[in-house]
């Protein structure tokens, strides 16, 4: 268990082109090091989900309507293969680059069972010069605002909330607890650390806030502070906080309201853990404007009613939190449970107008028994339940059971 986490860290946290638990290194006598590391996992999953309200007054629910569907797919996580090349060290600076290819398994569609191409996920692609002075990370990598969010929920490494429709990936808690940070193209600066504390800022490739947003001319900047350590024989804490900023400039073409305005997104996300004795405790939380209910500034999300902005063009309030608690009953058995919630205000406009057919709120709760069978492989069983509300007092909601493996070097 303890492996496989740092696995994840490595893959995800983009802390290395390197990882310390590599299974294969190559190396060369002139100082060059080629290595690999990745994760296969594989889930089947059944779920039930009630009878949505209207889509025609409200916006379509993430869960489904009235159907019963089984699948194979990967998890949150998809299948990763990660490929990482280490420069011999220079002046005291290591060099690493590294490429992360994240494939699933499922079909296109179940409609069709000759589409047997995989999405391949690219998400991966940057080089880390790191030395005395701090770490520079240049490509594309996981986003600070909100990484370490989803990073720490357990349902990284399972399925969590099944989409109405999934694509290359199920849902874990994205939506449902916390927003996905996504992986961006970006130049980020880690300081050193200094007694545990280390603290990072990013300059990245801007996202539009709205579907009204025209000029993205303004970079993404987010940052993370964070502290870790480790006392009394193995036990663990960590603590950290995020934040992120963004304005873009709004179309001008005939109808848009605030025609050429600005949008703004404006967020801050933290987050404790705690691990002693076999239990770990995770709580965390973010909240902010423009920002969106999936995905850090969902933008075009507009038929579905999960945009950042209402429809005069005014920032809507979101915020969201995840609490969780696991426990290793023996070295190869992990139970846990944990819930979460993403919720959304109405903008003054939206009460004068009667927007109650507005998504209001999306939680899930989620439990589950992970089975360490060897050093590189997992078998995990889960139970989630997850409901959308709508501000109008609709609801939607859904059961799943999933069972899976996982294998990683």
């Amino acid at each position: 268990m303890k492996k496989l986490a740092s696995l994840v860290a490595a893959l995800l946290l983009a802390v290395s082109a390197l990882p310390a638990e590599a299974a294969f290194v190559v190396g060369g006598e002139n100082g060059w090091q080629l290595s690999t590391d990745g994760i296969v996992d594989i889930f089947s999953h059944y779920r039930s989900t009630s009878p949505a309200p209207a889509a025609a007054t409200h916006p379509l629910s993430l869960l489904g309507n009235d159907d019963q569907n089984f699948g194979v797919t990967v998890g949150l996580l998809p299948s990763v293969f990660g490929f990482n090349v280490k420069a011999p060290t220079v002046n005291g600076v290591d060099s690493n680059v590294r490429i992360g290819i994240y494939p699933s398994v499922q079909n296109k569609s179940q409609a069709s069972r000759l589409d047997v191409n995989p999405n391949i996920d690219f998400r991966e692609l940057f080089y880390t010069a790191k030395g005395k002075h701090g770490e520079l990370l240049a490509g594309r990598a996981l986003n600070l605002y909100q990484g370490k969010n989803i990073l720490t929920d357990m349902t990284l490494l399972t399925v969590g909330v099944v989409p109405g429709s999934v694509g290359s990936t199920t849902l874990g808690h994205i939506g449902y607890g916390y927003l996905y940070t996504n992986f961006g193209p970006q130049f980020r600066y880690t300081t050193p650390d200094f007694g545990g504390v280390k603290v990072a800022l990013s300059v990245g490739e801007p996202y539009k806030i709205s579907a009204d947003s025209a000029k993205t001319s303004v970079p993404r900047i987010e940052t993370e502070i964070s502290y870790a350590t480790v006392f009394g024989g193995g036990n663990t804490f960590q603590a950290w906080a995020s934040g992120l900023f963004q304005t873009d400039t709004r179309s001008t073409a005939a109808g848009t309201p605030r025609p050429g305005g600005h949008n703004k997104s404006l967020g801050g996300a933290a987050g404790v853990e705690a691990g002693f004795s076999g239990v770990d405790l995770l709580a965390s939380g973010y909240a902010g404007e423009g920002l969106g209910m999936l995905s850090a500034q969902d933008g075009d999300l507009g038929t579905r009613g999960l945009t950042s902005v209402d429809n005069v063009g005014t920032e809507r309030t979101q915020w969201g939190f995840l609490a969780q608690a696991t426990y290793k009953l023996t070295p190869e058995i992990k139970i846990g449970a944990n819930y979460g919630q993403t919720r959304q205000e109405k903008t003054d406009n939206d009460k004068a107008v009667g927007a109650g057919t507005l998504k209001k709120k999306q939680e899930a709760a989620v439990a589950m028994v992970a089975y360490n069978f060897n050093k590189f492989t997992q078998f995990i069983t889960e139970y989630t339940y997850a409901q959308d509300t709508w501000h109008d007092g609709a609801t939607n909601h859904s059961n799943t059971v999933s069972v899976g493996t996982m294998f990683y070097w």
